[in-house]
């Protein structure tokens, strides 16, 4: 089994988003599996089209690094609440992939974690 890598995303800041990813997808290409939680604060980094418009200059492309994930397994999840709070969400405007799950499914998701990170 392999190791396991936890990182929570708080925020819809680039101060939160480009280490979630970042981190994300290089976990995910050193064979961790990867799993992302996104609490309500960090919701609308979920929404289709939302990483295409975030940008800096000398970083990454966000879209790119979300794909790599998805790619090598890494998993999307969304907190439940997020759906309650956050203006203008809901289950259709999610990427492709996203899960939206409770406190406890996620607890279950990253059991044994090697590794956590909160940005």
């Amino acid at each position: 089994m392999a190791e396991k890598c936890a990182i929570i995303c708080n925020g819809s800041e680039p101060k939160n988003v480009y280490p979630t990813f970042i981190l994300g997808s290089t976990a995910a290409s050193l064979g961790y599996e990867v799993v992302l939680f996104f609490i309500p604060a960090g919701g609308k980094v979920l929404k289709k089209g939302f990483l295409e418009n975030m940008k800096l200059e000398n970083m990454p492309e966000l879209p790119g690094l979300q794909e790599a994930i998805k790619e090598m397994g890494g998993r999307f999840l969304l907190c439940e609440l997020a759906l309650k709070v956050v203006p203008d969400l809901t289950k259709e405007d999610l990427i492709d992939g996203a899960e939206v799950v409770d406190a406890a499914t996620f607890f279950g998701a990253i059991e044994g974690a090697n590794l956590t990170f909160s940005f």
